[in-house]
C-alpha cells in the first residue's frame, strides 16, 4: 500500500470523514506548502504528548489546570457538567456562562458496558462537598443516554444533602439547559442563540 493511500485510510477513520473526504484532504495536502505540511506533522505527533485532561474539571488543556479552573474571577458557586471536553468548547463559545465546568467523560449506557464507575462522577461529588458550590448545570445531551445521566447525577447530589458552608439552610440546586435543544440533539451542533436561551431558561430537576 502506498503512502497515500496510508494516510487516505487513517484520515477516513476520524469522525465524520469518509473516505471520499479523505481523497480530497490528502489532495488537497499535497498541494500546500512544505513548510505547513511540516508543522501540522509537527504538531499532530506531539498532541497526546502535550494536551492533557485538566485536573480539576476534565477538560483538555496543555497545564495541570485549565485556565478556566485557574480564572479567579469565574464564579466557583456554579458547576456545568458536560459528557466531552468539546462541550466546555461549545459553551464558551458563546461568552454567557461565567462558571466552571466537570467533564464527565461520557455517558451511563448500560447495553454498552458503561456505568457510573466508568464516568468521572465521583471527582464531581468530591468538588460539591467542598461546601462552595450551590448549582450544578447538567448540561448533558438530551438523548435517553443523557437524560439517565441526568437523572442519576440529580439523586446523587440530592443525597449529598445542604451545604456546610450554609449552616443547613439551604440545598444544592441542580438543574437541566432548557428545551430549546432538540431532543436527540447535540450541544455541538447547537447555534449560539439557542445555546444561550437553552441556559436562561434551566430548571430545576
Amino acid at each position: 500500500m502506498s503512502t497515500f493511500d496510508d494516510l487516505t485510510n487513517n484520515f477516513s477513520r476520524l469522525p465524520g470523514i469518509g473516505k471520499k473526504s479523505a481523497v480530497r484532504i490528502v489532495n488537497w495536502l499535497l498541494k500546500q506548502d512544505g513548510a505547513y505540511v511540516q508543522k501540522f506533522a509537527q504538531n499532530l505527533g506531539v498532541l497526546q504528548e502535550r494536551v492533557r485532561p485538566c485536573k480539576v474539571c476534565g477538560t483538555w488543556t496543555e497545564s495541570d489546570t485549565c485556565p478556566i479552573c485557574s480564572d479567579p474571577l469565574r464564579d466557583s458557586s456554579i458547576i456545568c457538567v458536560v459528557e466531552q471536553p468539546q462541550d466546555v468548547s461549545t459553551i464558551e463559545a458563546y461568552g454567557e456562562f461565567k462558571g466552571l465546568y466537570h467533564v464527565l467523560g461520557g455517558l451511563i449506557k448500560p447495553l454498552e458496558g458503561v456505568g457510573p464507575a466508568q464516568l468521572a462522577i465521583a471527582p464531581l461529588l468530591d468538588r460539591i462537598r467542598g461546601g462552595t458550590v450551590h448549582e450544578v448545570i447538567v448540561a448533558t445531551n438530551p438523548t435517553v443516554e443523557g437524560d439517565t445521566t441526568a437523572l442519576y447525577l440529580n439523586k446523587l447530589i440530592m443525597e449529598l444533602g445542604v451545604l456546610p458552608a450554609d449552616g443547613g439552610r439551604d440545598k444544592i440546586k441542580v438543574t437541566r439547559l432548557a428545551t430549546g435543544i432538540p431532543v436527540g440533539g447535540d450541544l455541538e451542533y447547537i447555534d449560539k442563540r439557542t445555546l444561550s436561551l437553552s441556559f436562561r431558561g434551566r430548571s430545576e430537576f
